[in-house]
This record gives structure tokens, C-alpha cells and sequence, in this order.
């Protein structure tokens, strides 16, 4: 087995890719961090059994980070500077990835498919960074819009994580409420890695809502409306795909019906679409018990970009010819029926923003508009 990197790329052997991911796999946002790295284990299986890239296997090396800026930040620095790794995946979080994309565009190392819809991280300067899902700023544009347009909503409180990630989402909303004319009526927060969301529950209740969007991951999340139900106050709750929409339907119980979560990728029960079929499969392969669900599935996303990117590569990857495939011109990757677009100052792969809804029994439904009380197949 080689041992040695080749001189002039760290992280490639000649037989193996190594990568790495700094991601929470413990505490309030574990759910993330684990269903990313499932889905990126089942890409990089997948493709390690047939032989692997270019007669190489994809390693992922992971580090715990706990959703800590601090911890991201020592993680990020090992896997830069002892592991070697060829590049980062997979990141979890805004603060985690504002905390260590900057340490990535220092050391020259792509930073791929981070699970966070910060703007800061689809800047034109950041050509070392890949985005695949779709802004904050989008899926906050498609809250304020399907609100006021579909249910007449007037009364729109906020409930966000007081960091960076959340007053992102605090910022999407603003502009999409300022281009109807609207102000929100109440404002929330509560603190990262915690579920003291009491205090901001009691102020948004005075303002009388009728709408509460929400910004943070599934545990405060689900402890929101949950209080939020138990004194009765009446309001449409819509939240954001980085809460991650099965942990939260696990956390909410009976009180999760009805609670809009806005998704960047597909259904992951879409036998349409041939990435779902062999996302099924892959996952299966890597874990018979394994449960689908939409992280999972936009982890595995991921890992596809990153393995179709270094067959297009070649034999002699680096870095920077692997960074290039997504600058030099307007490129197209169909990856099982979903298409990534990328291109010159454009490092983002999608923009789609779609709306589900939590059944009473659990399962998510899959929306045009607000007002639909049935729309499509049921997802599992």
C-alpha cells in the first residue's frame, strides 16, 4: 500500500483520495452532522467498489466539532496541516464554516458542498469554495412570499440562533419583507447549542402573530413549538433545511403537524429522478438499517459532485485543476437526473427551493403552495 503522498498534490496517494470533514456528531445539531457524513460514505462506497476514481479509493477522514466555532477552527487546522488532506466536505453550519473557510482559501483547499446557505460562502472572491444547495436568502424569500400570497399573512415574528447563522436568516427575511412593504412584529432569539427558547416564545406571543419563521437547527427548534402549542398561540410555523426535517419530526411528536420545513433538494422517495435510486441503493449497500431522508440525501449529493469532478480531472488531480472545473467556463454536471450549474463568479450548484409540510403521522408532504391540503406522494 503506498504511504506517501504524491509531491505535488497532499492528499493523493496512488492509491487513495484522502478528504476531510469537520462536522457536529454530538449535541443539538448531531442529526446534521452525522446524516452528511452518512450520505458522503455512501457516495464514496459506492464509487470505491467499482474501483474508485481513477484506480484510486476516496478515504474520508472526520473530526467532531460539536457546531463550536473553536473546535471547527482545531479541526480544520489538522486536517490541513497533519492529515494533509486533498480537500475539505461536507462542512456542517454557518458559524463552523465562517470560522474555517477562510483557513481553507489560505492553505489552497477546495471547500466542498458546506451545509449551510450562508451568502458570505457564494462570494465571487471564494473560487476555492463549492457550493451545491441553493441561499438562505432563497429559501427566506420563498417563506415571506408562499406566506403573504398563499395564507394572506400579515404578522410575521422571527425566531432565530443569536450567531451568525441565524442573523443570516434574520437578514433574508428583513429583505423579503421590505419588498412587500411588511416589518416583522416580533423578534426571538436563544443561544447556540441550547433550547432556552422560553424568553423569546413569551415575547413573539405578545405581537399576535399569525406567521413565526424560524432559524435554527432541530432541538430548539422543535422546543419552540412545542411550548409554542402548549399555550395555545395560534400561528403558521415554517422553518429551514438546515434544521434537518426528520431529526425535528422525531423531536415534535403529535405537535409537528402542519410545521412547514423549506428543502433544497429533491424528495428523497423520487423514483423519478435516477440520483434518488442510487442514493437508496449506495445507502443500503453501506448500512442496511439505515434510514433515507433529505441530510443524507444532500450529503450524498456531495459526495457525487466530488467524485464526478475528479474523473473529469483526470489521472493527475490537484487542487487547483480540480478548483478550475468550476471557474474556467459555464459548466453543467448532470448527476442523476439533478443538474449543477457552476461558472465564472457563480459557485453554486442550485436554486431550488421547495416547500414540505410535516404530516401528523410524520411524514413530510411535498407542497406547490401553503394553502394545499394535498399535494403529492407522501414521503416515508
Amino acid at each position: 500500500m503506498a504511504t506517501t503522498a504524491l509531491a505535488e498534490t497532499p492528499g493523493v496517494f496512488a492509491d487513495r483520495v484522502v478528504v476531510g470533514q469537520s462536522a457536529a456528531f454530538e449535541g443539538p445539531a448531531m442529526a446534521l452532522g452525522l446524516g452528511m457524513r452518512q450520505g458522503l460514505q455512501a457516495a464514496f462506497a459506492e464509487v470505491n467498489e467499482q474501483g474508485g476514481v481513477h484506480g484510486r479509493r476516496i478515504e474520508l477522514l472526520t473530526l467532531n466539532d460539536g457546531y463550536e466555532p473553536d473546535r471547527a477552527i482545531a479541526n480544520t487546522r489538522q486536517l490541513i496541516e497533519k492529515d494533509k488532506v486533498f480537500a475539505l466536505v461536507g462542512a456542517v453550519g454557518t458559524p463552523t464554516s465562517k470560522a474555517t473557510q477562510p483557513l481553507a482559501k489560505a492553505a489552497g483547499v477546495p471547500f466542498i458542498g458546506p451545509f449551510t446557505g450562508a451568502g458570505f460562502l457564494r462570494d465571487a472572491d471564494n473560487t476555492h469554495v463549492v457550493n451545491v444547495r441553493g441561499t438562505y436568502d432563497q429559501e427566506t424569500e420563498a417563506w415571506i412570499e408562499h406566506l403573504t400570497e398563499d395564507l394572506g399573512s400579515k404578522r410575521i415574528a422571527i425566531l432565530y440562533q443569536d450567531d451568525s447563522f441565524g442573523r443570516a436568516g434574520l437578514s433574508g427575511v428583513q429583505k423579503a419583507m421590505d419588498k412587500r412593504n411588511l416589518t416583522l412584529v416580533a423578534e426571538g432569539t436563544y443561544e447556540r447549542n441550547s433550547v432556552a427558547v422560553k424568553t423569546a416564545l413569551l415575547k413573539i406571543r405578545k405581537a399576535k402573530p399569525d406567521a413565526v419563521v424560524m432559524v435554527g437547527s432541530y432541538k430548539p427548534i422543535a422546543a419552540f413549538v412545542k411550548l409554542a402549542r402548549k399555550i395555545r398561540m395560534e400561528a403558521q410555523f415554517v422553518t429551514i433545511s438546515f434544521v434537518g426535517s426528520k431529526a425535528l419530526a422525531a423531536e415534535l411528536g403529535k405537535d409537528g403537524e402542519g410545521v412547514v420545513v423549506t428543502q433544497v433538494v429533491p424528495r428523497y422517495d423520487d423514483s423519478s429522478l435516477a440520483l434518488v435510486e442510487q442514493y437508496h441503493q449506495a445507502l443500503n449497500r453501506l448500512d442496511v438499517s439505515a434510514t433515507p431522508g433529505f441530510v443524507s440525501l444532500e450529503g450524498y449529493l456531495v459526495g457525487r459532485l466530488l467524485v464526478e469532478t475528479l474523473e473529469r480531472v483526470g489521472p493527475s488531480p490537484s487542487r487547483e485543476t480540480l478548483i478550475s472545473q468550476f471557474q474556467r467556463a459555464p459548466v453543467d454536471l448532470d448527476i442523476g437526473g439533478v443538474t449543477l450549474s457552476y461558472g465564472p463568479g457563480d459557485n453554486q450548484g442550485m436554486d431550488k427551493v421547495y416547500l414540505s409540510v410535516l404530516q401528523k403521522d410524520g411524514t413530510f408532504r411535498y407542497v406547490d403552495r401553503l394553502d394545499q391540503a394535498i399535494s403529492t406522494a407522501e414521503l416515508p
